[in-house]
């Protein structure tokens, strides 16, 4: 039996620490992380999780909207996203300071 697929991967989320790769993740955690870094570079600042619905492609419904806020919830959890005002999601310092992270 062969490696478990990209689609099998945990819903885990590792604590983050220095040189830890974002593969380590699965695809819907990765992607927030793309989003987030992309607006970090361009000095854009944080997201809401409806914003990220819209930006994905997805419906802004509360089932999509609420489902990306648990994943975000997770990753602030583990030290990956910071929540400075209820809603909104930015890098934590670490991870930006890591630049693309992949």
């Amino acid at each position: 039996m062969g490696g478990p697929s990209e689609s099998v991967k945990s819903k885990s989320v590792p604590m983050w620490r220095a040189g830890l790769a974002w593969s380590a993740l699965s695809v819907d955690y990765q992607r927030i992380l793309r989003v987030l870094a992309d607006r970090d570079r361009l000095g854009q600042g944080s997201r809401s999780c409806q914003e990220m619905a819209v930006c994905f492609g997805l419906e802004a419904v509360p089932a999509k909207v609420e489902a990306l806020r648990s994943k975000a919830k997770r990753m602030v959890a583990r030290g990956r996203l910071v929540e400075p005002v209820p809603g909104r999601f930015p890098l934590s310092e670490g991870v930006a300071g890591q630049g693309a992270g992949l």
